[in-house]
């Protein structure tokens, strides 16, 4: 049942500032969280939980406890409230919300604070429109108070209670409405699909406006008087630590003021970015280079065939996968490899804290406030509630801004802390680069025995990586004997896989001392490419249609043949192409969505040219098809930049990238056509912000091998080595 509870003073005016002062009523509805919000009866705002305050100016504020980085939940969980609330979609406003695991954690991340997994549309689906209807329902009875009407007589449409002649804004009811008791959970009713207005409606985002007008705060774009700026100048080699250093140089520089160990090197406070980058220029530091100061790509590749060779743990097993192989009319036996991966947001990393006796403030874009407030409260000995997280809007994350160690958050909490002041911690590109944290890389060595039919009968699979989970703190979750879910999703758990009665999934996950992370759509980013291009290998082999072949193979899977068939179809799989183009085609699932897409390409000298991908899409609700069709285009585009570009390389232990020129993602003048389609559904909500990123390597590979007959198994795709 409901459960009333006061907020402090300080939550209090935290929460009243955000309109000018109001009432806050706190009520936990089972099974949602907290929907918080306030104690006090002082009119002005109508505040039924954490999400939602309604003000006397008839605005409706929505505070998302998610973050904004350009996946467009800004809209997309505003538009499940004012669905259930019939609001005004004029007078609708959004806010980050303040960091508090209580009010915003999700039960699918043990109760913790965070943007990522392509989780908030489908885990707030229900929570978000249960605080809309929660809000109606009060603003109906307020109504029905001050008409002398039953509520059964009020409608609601666009911010108006109307009771025949008979109209009241929610802006006018609001404080009536803060004096009732909180409904019963089981009266407040959800609508039925077939009633929804918002929902599904093709929807602009919210949050376009302040963007265009450069209104819109990013962490780079923290100022206030008294801040000063750091660089930090890091280890060249992953565990490598500072030896010695001499700062004379780094001072003289003109607005430098201090230089300053910390556990991550050097850091160089100055006035502005540009002194901070000259005094780390300056800089003469000696490095202990640590243990991996031999590290190289070819050794480790090397070292990864051999791991292949070997018996892992494993992931699945069904069968006598050996015994059947060696029945097999025909075999495949192949090796795909995939390299190191940067996330290389738009806005490089940063953070700005200011340390006081009793708080710590932080002001940056991150997807993990929980994390970050209980780490920046071990440096500061501090509470974690005395860490206060302005969330700022995320020039792109990608996964980059929200790892298990909070890295760019704590060293800039020690920055600070050593400094004596506040600072804003900036990292350049190139440090963004070089810092860690990347994707791993990959070996997969697949050997598939197929009947006379062409059909697989044994499956034997092995994957080399390295795990994102091992030695975090999510570690005791994620990893289960011995195996990193993350890194064989889309493998062990093939629609191509489940259902045959020969197969066998094993893993290694050796330890390279290079620090790793998830990277947008996580495993599903090797995967993918690996297993739709070997399905495209069997199709050859027993001499079909890649996209018949697919439809036996899925007959029993019918999301993936929707998807399929439809994208198939939208783009002419057997019409006449352009002299010297071909198409490839891909099917994926992940994060609970179902993705096909067609990518048209053609070879200009030796490099690879995509013209255009038609995306079919299947996430269940479409909640803002607008949203959905822009996050497809993102992530075609995102993934075309590894497809094709993006590498990373090790020697002598060293990054060898550096910046976009030669860490390279999509360019302008590369971009294709991009055409998306959703199937209709009425299926839960799947994840939208990653699921279009695994499809978009094997399609323009599965195109390629259609256009020259050389099957690439090596990203990026290169035709120059073949």
């Amino acid at each position: 049942m409901n459960s009333i509870k006061p907020l402090s003073r300080r939550g209090f005016l935290k929460g009243s500032a955000l309109l000018g002062g109001g009432l806050v009523v706190a009520f936990v509805i089972p099974g949602a969280h907290r929907f918080a919000s306030g104690a006090e009866n002082q009119g002005k705002v109508f505040a039924p939980n954490a999400f939602l305050r309604i003000g006397n100016d008839d605005s409706v504020t929505v505070l998302l406890g998610h973050s904004e980085m350009g996946q467009g939940i800004w809209t997309g969980l505003t538009m499940l409230i004012a669905e259930e609330l019939d609001a005004d979609w004029s007078k609708i406003r959004v806010e980050h919300a303040p960091a508090s695991a209580a009010d915003y954690g999700l039960a699918g991340f043990g109760g913790m604070q965070i943007t990522g997994g392509s989780t908030s549309t489908w885990m707030e689906f229900d929570r978000y429109r249960q605080a809309g209807a929660t809000a109606r329902l009060m603003l109906i009875e307020a109504a029905a108070k001050r008409f002398n009407v039953a509520p059964s007589a009020i409608r609601t449409e666009s911010g108006v209670a109307i009771a025949g002649d008979k109209r009241a804004t929610y802006g006018e009811l609001a404080d009536d409405a803060g004096k009732l008791p909180v409904p019963d959970p089981s009266s407040i009713k959800l609508k039925e699909a077939k009633d929804w207005k918002v929902i599904g409606k093709p929807t602009k985002r919210l949050d376009t406006p302040e963007k265009i007008t450069g209104q819109a705060k990013f962490g780079m774009d923290v100022q206030f008087d008294g801040l000063m700026t750091a660089m930090v100048a890091r280890s060249p080699v992953f565990g490598g630590s500072v030896k010695s250093f001499e700062g004379a140089e780094a001072l003289a520089i003109p607005g430098v003021h201090k230089v300053l160990q910390v556990p991550t090197g050097v850091a160089v406070i100055a006035d502005h970015y540009w002194a901070a980058k000259l005094g780390r220029d300056a800089l003469k530091v000696d490095w202990d280079l640590g243990p991996n100061s031999g590290l190289d790509s070819q050794a480790l590749l090397d070292s990864f065939r051999t791991l292949a060779t070997t018996p892992g743990v494993s992931a699945a097993k069904a069968g006598d996968t050996d015994g059947t192989l060696g029945k097999a009319v025909k075999t495949v036996d192949v090796e795909y490899s995939v390299p190191y991966l940067a996330h290389a947001p738009m806005e490089p990393l940063n953070c700005t804290v200011k340390i006081t006796q009793n708080k710590c403030e932080i002001w940056t874009g991150t997807q993990f406030q929980t994390l970050d407030q209980m780490i920046a409260g071990k440096i500061t000995g501090l509470k974690p509630e005395q860490v206060e997280i302005h969330t700022q809007f995320l020039g792109g994350g990608f996964g980059r801004r929200a790892n298990p160690t909070s890295d760019f958050v704590a060293e800039a909490v020690e920055v600070a802390k050593a400094a004596g002041g506040p600072v804003k911690t900036v990292w350049s590109r190139e440090d963004d680069i070089r810092g860690g944290y990347y994707r791993s890389a990959f070996l997969h060595h697949a050997r598939i025995g197929l009947d006379a039919a062409g059909l697989p009968i044994a499956w034997k699979h092995v994957l080399v990586g390295q795990s994102i989970m091992a030695g975090t703190s999510l570690e005791a979750t994620m990893v289960k004997d011995g195996i990193d879910k993350t890194s064989v999703e889309g493998v062990a758990d093939s629609p191509y896989l489940v259902g045959l009665a020969h197969h066998q999934v094993d893993l290694h996950s050796p330890n390279t001392g290079i620090s790793v992370l998830w990277l947008r759509s996580v495993g599903h980013t090797h995967t993918a490419f690996v297993m739709e291009s070997l399905i495209d290998e069997l199709a050859e082999a027993a001499g079909k249609d890649p996209v018949d072949y697919r439809r036996t193979l899925l007959k029993d899977h019918p999301r993936h043949l929707g998807v399929l068939n439809l994208a198939v179809e939208k783009a002419g799989w057997e019409a006449t192409l352009p002299n010297g183009h071909a198409l490839g085609i891909a099917v994926h699932e992940s994060f609970g969505s179902y993705v096909a897409q067609v990518a048209e390409v053609s070879q200009e000298n030796l490099a690879i040219r995509v013209h255009r991908v038609v995306c079919a899409v299947d996430c269940g609700i479409a909640v803002n098809p607008m949203s959905i069709a822009a996050q497809m285009e993102s992530a075609i585009t995102f993934g075309l930049g590894f497809t094709l570009h993006s590498k990373l390389t090790f020697k002598n232990g060293q990054v060898q990238q550096s910046n976009y020129h030669d860490y390279q993602v999509l360019r302008l003048n590369e971009m294709p056509l991009v055409e998306v389609h959703i199937v209709p559904s009425s299926e839960k909500p799947g994840g939208i912000g990653e699921a279009g990123v695994p499809p978009t390597a094997p399609a323009v590979a599965n195109a390629v091998f259609a256009l020259t007959g050389q099957r690439l198994r090596e990203l990026p795709l290169d035709l120059s080595g073949v």
